[in-house]
C-alpha cells in the first residue's frame, strides 16, 4: 500500500485522511498543507492510496475490495508508523469510503491501535447510505477510463463528477492529475484504479444492504472520539436524516453542511478545509 507524508515524519501527533471509492491520497494534498501550516509544521499528515487504487497493488481476488479488508490494511499502515515514531495523538479524516474505514477503526475497541482515535471527521458518509446514490455510482465505477490527455481525462471525470460542487480550472486539474497514469503500451492515459473495485458494489442486495447498514450503527454508537460531520447539503449518498441522527446518536458530531455541493466535498476550497483545519488543531 503506498501512501503520501506531509509534515514532520518525526511528529507524535498524526492525521490519517483516506479518500473515496475511485480516488486517491493526493486528494488530500490543500488539506495537508493547512493543516501542517496550522500546526507550525508540528504535524504528521498520512495521506494513503487504499487498495487497487493510485500506486497502491491490486488484489488478485475482486472480491476483496470490501471494507474489512481496507480496515486491516490500515491498521498495518497504523502499526508501521507506530514503528516509525511512537504515536500520542491520532486523529483521521475520511471521505465516503474512507469514513465507512474510519468508522470501523474508531467503533471496535478491540482493535490494535497505536492510541484511540481522539478526533474523528465523516465527510458526506455515514452508517445508511442511500441505495440509489449507490446504483449511480455502480454505473459509472470501472467504466471506460482511456484518455488521448490528461486534460482530456480531467474534461471526462467532471462530467461524472460535478457534484463535488464548483471549482477552477486550475483546481479540477490538479485533483484529476493523480487520477490517470500512463498506459504502457499506446501513449494513452487511463484511470489509476482496478475496474474490479466495483465488484463488491454491485453484489450489493437489498438484505446486505440492510445488514451492513446495521452492523455500521453498532460501529458509529460506540464511537468515543470527537466527530465531525461535513455533509454536501445536496448529497444524495447521505440523507439529511441519516446526518441529524449522527448528531443525537454515539459520539453526537457536529455537522456542518456545505451549500452548492453533493457528494462529495472535496476539501480543496479554504472554507471547507479550514472547518476541518479549525476542528483537529483546536485545542
Amino acid at each position: 500500500m503506498a501512501w503520501w507524508q506531509w509534515g514532520d515524519a518525526a511528529a507524535s501527533h498524526v492525521v490519517v485522511c483516506v479518500h473515496g471509492l475511485t480516488r486517491q491520497g493526493r486528494d488530500f494534498d490543500e488539506l495537508a498543507r493547512a493543516l501542517v501550516a496550522g500546526a507550525g509544521g508540528a504535524l504528521r499528515v498520512v495521506c494513503p492510496d487504499v487498495v487497487g487504487r493510485g500506486r497502491s497493488d491490486w488484489l488478485r481476488d475482486p472480491a476483496g475490495y470490501q471494507i474489512p479488508q481496507y480496515a486491516a490494511d490500515m491498521l498495518v499502515l497504523l502499526g508501521e508508523l507506530q514503528r516509525e515514531q511512537p504515536v500520542a495523538t491520532l486523529d483521521y479524516v475520511g471521505t465516503s469510503m474512507g469514513g465507512l474505514i474510519g468508522m470501523v477503526l474508531a467503533g471496535n475497541r478491540e482493535l490494535p491501535l497505536p492510541v484511540p482515535i481522539r478526533r474523528l471527521v465523516l465527510n458526506d458518509v455515514g452508517p445508511a447510505l442511500d441505495p440509489e446514490a449507490l446504483r449511480r455510482i455502480g454505473a459509472y465505477v470501472g467504466q471506460g477510463g482511456w484518455y488521448a490527455s490528461p486534460a482530456e481525462a480531467a474534461s471526462a471525470l467532471w462530467s461524472i463528477s460535478s457534484t463535488f460542487g464548483p471549482h477552477t480550472a486550475a483546481q479540477w486539474a490538479e485533483l484529476s492529475r493523480h487520477m490517470v497514469v500512463p498506459s504502457t503500451d499506446d501513449g494513452q492515459w487511463v484511470l489509476h484504479y482496478d475496474p474490479s473495485i466495483a465488484v463488491a458494489l454491485r453484489a450489493l442486495t437489498t438484505e446486505s444492504t440492510a445488514q451492513a447498514e446495521t452492523v455500521m450503527w453498532s460501529l458509529y454508537d460506540a464511537i468515543t472520539a470527537q466527530t465531525l460531520v461535513l455533509r454536501g447539503a445536496q448529497s444524495d449518498l447521505l440523507a439529511p436524516a441519516t446526518a441529524r441522527a449522527m448528531t443525537q446518536r454515539g459520539p453526537q458530531a457536529r455537522l456542518v453542511e456545505f451549500d452548492g455541493v453533493g457528494h462529495a466535498p472535496t476539501l480543496v476550497v479554504p472554507q471547507q478545509h479550514g472547518v476541518v483545519t479549525s476542528f483537529l488543531l483546536a485545542t
